[in-house]
């Protein structure tokens, strides 16, 4: 694929693309919060029992 092709595939995506509209929107915001929310709760899991399994007792 040449820097022709390349360009003219782009414009093509670029035609056919559209904006969201504010329900769409919306809609991925709330999966991203919800996806960040979990992986971070996840995490804070993980880092739980982590340093409760081997620092079971402080100092």
């Amino acid at each position: 694929m040449n820097l022709r092709e390349l360009i003219d595939a782009w414009r093509r995506i670029i035609q056919i693309a559209t904006k969201p509209d504010r329900e769409e929107y919306m809609t991925l915001l709330k999966i991203t919060l919800i996806g960040l929310v979990l992986v971070g709760a996840i995490a804070f899991v993980i880092r739980l029992i982590f340093y409760t399994t081997l620092y079971p007792f402080p100092g």
